[in-house]
């Protein structure tokens, strides 16, 4: 399988069950959109940010519900949560790809309940928000790592970076000196397979495509 960070929250995956884009962003986010088709577009919330699913070729379906689905054979798991302390919804997503279950955090901006954790238990790679402000910030997310004793592989996303340098979010790096086997990769694209996995938990920070 492969994981490309497009920017921001946007990630598109490759996988032999299908291609999924997640949270694909507006045109007026500063960051570079590559010509993406795929099969399915997974949408956390209504802000364009996160929402703008017509920018995806291929006719694919696009998911916003929270429950189980099977989308073209790719098994999806949306999880309510709250986009901030004082409200405002977001869905966690859970995609069920080559025997690895992926979880896409959206815009969260609280600490998990016990039903969010149990949704996501056996999640081996976590794509998380770490900036703050509009999400949890990096000592949340860290602080909901302990309580995921499944994840093997940590993706930092939706940090400040040279693209968005005016947005009010704190850039990677008070994540990365909470974490321990912190890898910045230098792509914007891994392969990642059951095999693979690290056996302890890695963090690896990557380049936006």
């Amino acid at each position: 399988m492969r994981i490309t960070w497009i920017g921001h929250a946007c990630f598109f995956i490759e996988a032999l069950e299908g291609r999924i884009v997640m949270d694909p962003f507006a045109e007026e986010i500063p960051y570079a959109f590559p010509e993406l088709e795929a099969d399915l577009v997974t949408v956390s919330h209504d802000h364009s940010d996160h929402n703008a699913a017509g920018r995806v070729r291929g006719n694919p379906s696009i998911v916003r519900a929270t429950g189980d689905l099977d989308v073209h054979g790719v098994r999806v798991r949306g999880i309510a949560s709250l986009h901030q302390e004082e409200g405002g919804d977001n869905n966690l997503y859970v995609l069920s790809l080559e025997g690895m279950r992926i979880a896409h955090l959206g815009d969260l901006g609280t600490l998990l309940n016990e039903t969010q954790r149990a949704a996501l238990a056996d999640v081996k790679v976590l794509l998380v928000p770490v900036g703050g402000n509009y999400t949890i910030d990096a000592k949340q997310a860290a602080a909901i790592l302990d309580g995921m004793a499944s994840v093997k592989l940590v993706i930092p996303m939706h940090f400040k970076t040279a693209a968005i340098a005016d947005w009010p979010i704190a850039t990677v790096e008070e994540f990365e000196g909470l974490m321990d086997n912190v890898h910045r990769v230098g792509a914007s694209t891994i392969e990642v397979t059951c095999a693979s996995l690290p056996e302890q938990r890695e963090v690896w920070i990557l380049d936006h495509a």
